[in-house]
């Protein structure tokens, strides 16, 4: 699933491509943005913005309308010149945003819906921008206030929930508690504050360190990146822990341990030695 980063850097390219520029047409397969173009015509609008929050991505348009999607699992956006050829095929095209140099396409995006900015703010599934760890509005003492509130949960549970810490999500959910030697299975409540705002430190360091780029205003039209929370440059040991089961901890060498956590069933990774608990007991791995 895309995490804060990958959205970050999704709207930022988004942005060079579309912000300021008339849109040409808009398509899409969502019958209810097809409805809202009909009632209101995208075409002619200019896109005033387009912002990462958390896990969503939001492009406003000149008209008042807030296009919000969502990525879940496997939706992507890519951005082509005009004439270009598409990497995907076309029959996963669901929503398509053109001017007269590019286009915006959205590909196998699940969530998707028109905004107001009245109904964007009553809408709780999207992160405001002081909860985004990207954003420079982001707080960090309200952050961990908000974290401090969860003490019965788990610390890797509390690090996913969007209205703690919004663009965390699965794989830096393992990465930050093993760089912060914490194991993900740990009640919030017997954290220090020391390691729990040091937790959250952490969380903005790993995202902030991959949404870099030398490319200044190159629009980037279709490329992947690797995520890394390691300092090493060899692609196979850009993670500490996460999809490392039953490898050597690149630490200790203790086997990296995997389990499924919390009320959604997610996967988890981490060093049994490096991320002890601290009365001395585990978890077992699967």
């Amino acid at each position: 699933m895309p995490e804060g980063d990958t959205i970050f850097r999704t709207a930022r390219n988004l942005g060079r491509a579309l912000e300021g520029k008339p849109v040409t047409a808009f398509r899409s397969t969502f019958p209810w943005l097809m409805r809202f173009n009909d009632d209101t015509p995208l075409a002619g609008q200019t896109i005033d913005k387009v912002e990462a929050r958390g896990k969503w991505l939001l492009v406003h348009f000149s008209g008042g309308g807030i296009l919000a999607s969502h990525l879940l699992m496997n939706g992507r956006w890519h951005i082509y010149r005009r004439g270009e050829r598409w990497q995907l095929s076309h029959i996963h095209m669901r929503i398509l945003i053109e001017n007269e140099q590019y286009q915006a396409i959205g590909f196998r995006v699940p969530v998707a819906r028109m905004h107001t900015e009245q109904s964007l703010d009553r809408d709780l599934r999207v992160a405001v921008a002081e909860n985004d760890l990207l954003r420079k509005e982001f707080d960090a003492a309200a952050a961990l206030e908000r974290l401090r509130s969860r003490p019965d949960e788990a610390i890797a549970d509390a690090l996913l929930n969007q209205s703690v810490l919004a663009g965390v999500g699965n794989v830096f959910k393992s990465e930050i508690c093993f760089v912060n030697g914490l194991h993900p299975f740990r009640a919030v409540g017997t954290l220090t504050g020391n390691e729990a705002a040091a937790a959250i430190a952490c969380a903005q360091k790993l995202l902030r360190a991959n949404v870099l780029e030398d490319s200044g205003d190159t629009i980037v039209t279709y490329r992947g990146q690797q995520r890394r929370t390691t300092h090493n440059s060899d692609p196979s040991q850009s993670l500490w822990v996460y999809g490392r089961n039953g490898e050597p901890c690149r630490r200790c060498g203790e086997p990296i341990r995997r389990r499924i956590q919390g009320a959604d069933a997610r996967v988890t990774f981490w060093c049994p030695r490096c991320q002890p608990m601290p009365d001395g007991s585990d978890v077992d791995g699967a």
